[in-house]
């Protein structure tokens, strides 16, 4: 089955389609085939699965890792999430730059996001039920954000009053981020 892939304007962000073949008893999809990834230019090794399911209304992030940077394959298998990924790369010609992505188990679409890029997702469905690979393991004292609401990026969330966890509400806006806690750009 064929990957059908589009790049955004941020260089390395990639929504990827995969085919899915229904009949009457449900559907088949591929959710990963490494050598069809590494054929659009995603060949890094994953390391760590993760699952995360969520109510409508929720947002969570935007995290990421500086010592032990995740890239990411994110998709959806229940509902419907609104993902955004932020280039957080300092000196990236597309730094504070963001891109938000719909995906659910209804369109199928999966987005790849890069290393130095902060992640998040806000849930519209009743629930949702989230998979993310990852090129990295998650090590908590590692783990970083900016403000979800930094009214200098206005991402432009599809909800008003999200459910946040303590951490993603008290999470400092990019301008404020210490420069030594942001990673740094690679060409």
């Amino acid at each position: 089955m064929p990957l059908k892939f589009t790049e955004t304007a941020l260089p390395g962000l990639i929504i990827i389609e995969t085919e899915t073949l229904k009949d009457s008893r449900g559907f088949f999809m591929e959710t990963f085939h490494q050598k069809k990834y590494a054929d659009i230019g995603i060949s890094r090794p994953f390391v760590q699965d993760n699952f995360s399911r969520s109510c409508k209304g929720t947002l969570r992030g935007l995290h990421y890792q500086l010592n032990h940077p995740q890239a990411k394959l994110v998709y959806v298998t229940t509902g419907e999430i609104y993902d955004v990924a932020l280039d957080i790369r300092r000196g990236s010609p597309t730094f504070g730059k963001w891109a938000g992505v719909y995906l659910s188990s209804e369109n199928g679409r999966q987005l790849f996001i890069p290393e130095g890029f902060a992640h998040g997702f806000c849930v519209l469905s009743e629930t949702a039920d989230f998979i993310y690979k990852c090129t990295d393991l998650y090590h908590q004292g590692d783990d970083h954000g900016i403000l979800w609401s930094d009214p200098e990026l206005n991402i432009d969330w599809p909800v008003k009053d999200p459910l946040l966890s303590t951490k993603d509400s008290r999470q400092l806006p990019l301008k404020d981020m210490p420069q030594e806690l942001l990673p740094l750009y690679k060409k």
